[in-house]
């Protein structure tokens, strides 16, 4: 068993990885709050998460173990 440690970043690429990851929250949290659905990618396949969720992409549930 290998064990794989994590890639370092150079200080300007994490930088850009936070800022991404801080504009996908937020951009999630206003969906969310203006009551959209997201799509999002889950398991291999785009899934769709929010009340107004088409069927055919919505959300399947997951059992957690």
């Amino acid at each position: 068993m290998s064990i794989q440690t994590p890639p370092v970043l150079s200080q300007e690429t994490q930088a850009m990885l936070d800022c991404l990851r801080q504009t996908v929250a937020k951009t999630l949290d206003r969906k969310r709050r203006l009551g959209q659905y997201a799509v999002l990618w889950s398991e291999g396949a785009p899934i769709a998460v929010g009340e107004d969720a088409p069927a055919q992409l919505a959300a399947r549930k997951v059992s957690q173990d």
